[in-house]
């Protein structure tokens, strides 16, 4: 069983930037592959970026692609979300999710087994 746990969520001008982070706690965290998803008040919950256990394979959702960066601590159970140029689109409940590797990075909700509470970002003009 792997429990995560999202923060650094917050409120931002449209530009400014925030540091999305989800610490691991559990099984063997460094076998997972990680990803984050948002969802904004009355729609899906929607891919953003995950990134396999070795960090050697990233994947980002169109929308993000060029302003935000996935990576992560593996000595600190940790994965973080870089967030710059952030536009109010991007205003959702940023939620960490994790999955054991299997050397691809699925993009679908039901890929992933284990989900954090999630964080707001909420982003104004």
């Amino acid at each position: 069983q792997v429990q995560l746990v999202e923060s650094g969520g917050g409120s931002v001008q449209a530009g400014g930037s925030l540091r999305l982070s989800c610490a691991a706690s559990g099984r063997t965290f460094s076998r997972y592959t990680m990803a984050w998803f948002r969802q904004a008040p009355g729609k899906e919950r929607d891919f953003v970026a995950a990134q396999t256990w070795s960090g050697g394979v990233s994947r980002y959702a169109d929308s993000v692609k060029g302003r935000f960066t996935i990576s992560r601590d593996t000595a600190k159970n940790t994965v973080y979300l870089q967030m710059n140029s952030l536009k109010p689109e991007d205003t959702a409940v940023y939620y960490c999710a994790g999955r054991w590797d299997s050397g691809n990075v699925p993009t679908a909700r039901y890929e992933y087994n284990y989900w954090g509470q999630g964080t707001q970002v909420t982003v104004s003009s």
